[in-house]
């Protein structure tokens, strides 16, 4: 090391600045709401208190300008002078600076939660970019904004990549990455030629350890060329040469404080007759003192243990409990309709306990090694429906689960996580179960469909009405907006529906095509109003032609998840006629295809669980729903559409929704 300082509060960012034009020497870290300056010797020479009254999260540093974010408020310094404010309308991930000396005007850029990236010049807001996902990060394109200094690349938390040009009046979109694979979301960005082809590569590194590699082989879109898999999130990734001359490296911090080298450095040399050479001397004089210092850590975790233990059992002992951080996100996927629960811990995880008081199902996560086991719980008294632990294998830091929650069903899902230390301590996270929690935000719906409307008049503020679409509605920020009113606009991830949902103070007005969406809201806010003592005045107008609309968006999902289903009951059958026959040629090429696909079936089907009651449980509440804004109970009537669900004939089940 070359210098360290002593420990304070948590550093929040790191970033290098100096004159503009010369090498970036300077260090300086953000911790609460203070700044500091380092030189690369470990001189202190800037100690600067911002009048932010929240904790700094995302800092950018340009020559004598300085901006920092704290969650919802942008600040321009220079020279440690307040220069310009902003006040955004959601949660503020990232800031970004176009390079002043080559567009010659300061342009900012925020990465905000509701999946814009904010344009600003001076305290106003130029433009808007709407993004796929919510960014996470922003880098510029090259390291240097390219040619026009203009390119911004940016990252999303549902792993998503693209790159937009940020020009004066408005944003070019150039490319844009989905996330095909299914991977973690992007935590951080570099560019560097690590291929040493002359062009700087892409470097993303994920919140699921995975490090990749993008090249420009065309102009065009970057292409995959390299991925390495970390066993933890990768908070920050730069290329350089570090390790050895002439060699250039990739090095990642991981969430709990290791550093990662991937060097380019050729692994084993072989001479001309291709025999593999021994190990370079320095090769081996290397490793052999990373073995002597990995036995003298060892001596020395021992004695600390022993020493703890005599301590503990002394007479004169105090019991404290250690303190651990976990590093959680809750998160729902567009692609499949599920909340993705990923917990990380600085120290291996022992074993994790989760609980919920809503139905909900766990799913099957790939990645995941853990052993599961469910516990049996009373649901009637005390409202709890699940209860399974996950207990991890030695060395795991970072658990991932997936749930299914059902839309009405609203709730608390709890998290015990119990990490390998001692004494044994347990932290427990909780995670919002929303009435609509299958809805995500999006930035614009098709006006065309046939919609329902629910409306709401009463002696109620924007600031109430607002907390009740937080507590209806995923993605909402929980600061009140700005302006007399607002518009959201969101899409159901299971189903496809859509909603939009206008609201001011005294009134409120919510759009959508599928009548149990309508039917929640109704629900839910006037129980709201009610624990408040709020009167309202509610008024709604169902368009019938939207329960045929709503279920024909149904039908493809449940005819496909019905044709899984009997093709999973018939695995078994077809197997015995192949061991009993010896081959399956006489069988139809329909039945001989199902045996060929068979793991794959079962693979989906296990993946899936529930699935089938699930939209059985939506089109029965649909049916419902429809008669009870009418003032009809048809529940009798519910046996008598299950029978047609399993005829899945849909004329047949748009009929009895008419005729009923």
């Amino acid at each position: 090391p070359v210098f360290k300082t002593l420990p304070g509060q948590k550093i929040a960012r790191l970033e290098l600045g100096g004159a503009l034009n010369t090498p970036q020497e300077k260090i300086f870290v953000a911790t609460g709401s203070e700044v500091k300056g380092f030189t690369k010797r470990g001189k202190q020479f800037l100690s600067f208190e911002t009048n932010l009254t929240e904790s700094i999260k995302a800092m950018h540093i340009s020559g004598a300008d300085l901006f920092l974010c704290a969650s919802y408020i942008y600040n321009h310094y220079c020279d440690c002078k307040d220069q310009h404010y902003y006040l955004s309308g959601d949660k503020i991930n990232d800031v970004l600076c176009l390079p002043v000396d080559k567009v010659n005007c300061i342009t900012p850029v925020l990465a905000c939660q509701d999946r814009v990236l904010r344009v600003l010049q001076g305290s106003d807001l130029l433009y808007e970019v709407e993004v796929p996902g919510p960014p996470t990060v922003l880098a510029l394109s090259n390291g240097n904004g390219g040619d026009s200094g203009e390119e911004i690349v940016y990252g999303t938390s549902d792993g998503k990549l693209g790159l937009t040009q940020i020009t004066g009046s408005k944003p070019i979109p150039k490319w844009e990455i989905g996330n095909e694979k299914k991977r973690g979301g992007i935590l951080c960005i570099d560019s560097f030629d690590i291929l040493g082809d002359g062009v700087k590569e892409l470097l993303i590194g994920r919140d699921d350890g995975v490090l990749e590699i993008y090249n420009f082989e065309s102009a065009d879109d970057p292409v995959l060329r390299y991925d390495h898999a970390l066993s933890e999130s990768i908070a920050s990734i730069q290329g350089g040469c570090v390790g050895k001359d002439g060699y250039d490296e990739i090095l990642a911090s991981t969430y709990s404080g290791w550093l990662t080298g991937l060097t380019t450095e050729p692994v084993h040399r072989e001479d001309g007759s291709g025999e593999e050479l021994k190990l370079s001397q320095e090769m081996q004089s290397k490793i052999s003192s990373l073995r002597n210092e990995l036995e003298h850590l060892q001596m020395k975790v021992l004695q600390e243990r022993e020493k703890y233990q005599q301590s503990s059992q002394s007479s004169t002992a105090v019991s404290s409990v250690p303190a651990f951080s976990v590093n959680d996100k809750f998160t729902l996927n567009k692609d499949d309709a599920s909340y993705s629960l990923i917990l990380e811990v600085q120290t291996a995880i022992d074993n994790v306990l989760v609980q919920s008081d809503v139905p909900i199902d766990l799913l099957d996560v790939d990645k995941n090694s853990a052993v599961v086991s469910f516990s049996s719980c009373d649901s009637e008294p005390n409202s709890n429906f699940l209860l399974a632990t996950y207990r991890c294998q030695a060395n795991t830091t970072r658990l991932e689960l997936k749930v299914r929650s059902i839309e009405g069903q609203y709730g608390t899902l709890q998290a015990y996580v119990t990490p390998r230390i001692q004494p044994k301590t347990c932290q427990v996270h909780q995670y919002q179960i929303k009435p609509l929690s299958l809805h995500q935000r999006t930035h614009s719906i098709d006006h065309d469909r046939p919609m329902n409307t629910l409306m709401l008049k009463g002696q109620f503020s924007f600031a109430e009405i607002h907390s009740w679409v937080v507590f209806c509605l995923p993605e909402v920020p929980e600061k009140t907006p700005a302006g007399e009113s607002i518009t959201f606009y969101f899409q159901n991830t299971f189903l496809g529906t859509q909603l939009e949902s206008t609201y001011r103070k005294g009134e409120g007005c919510f759009k959508s095509d599928n009548i149990s969406t309508i039917s929640i809201l109704k629900d839910v806010l006037s129980k709201e109003a009610t624990k408040r003592k709020i009167n309202l005045n509610i008024s709604y107008d169902i368009n019938e032609e939207s329960v045929r609309h709503t279920l024909k968006l149904i039908h493809p999902k449940l005819e496909y998840q019905q044709l899984l289903a009997k093709k999973v009951h018939l695995i078994d059958a077809l197997r015995e006629l192949q061991v009993h026959e010896g081959n399956v040629d006489f069988l139809l090429p329909k039945y001989r295809s199902i045996l060929e696909e068979a793991d794959q079936l079962l693979e989906e089907y296990k993946r899936q669980p529930a699935h089938l009651e699930r939209l059985y449980g939506m089109i029965t509440d649909l049916f419902i729903d429809k008669f009870k804004f009418k003032g009809t109970n048809v529940k009798t009537k519910v046996p008598l559409l299950l029978e047609i669900l399993d005829g899945c004939d849909q004329d047949g089940l748009i009929a009895f929704f008419e005729a009923a």
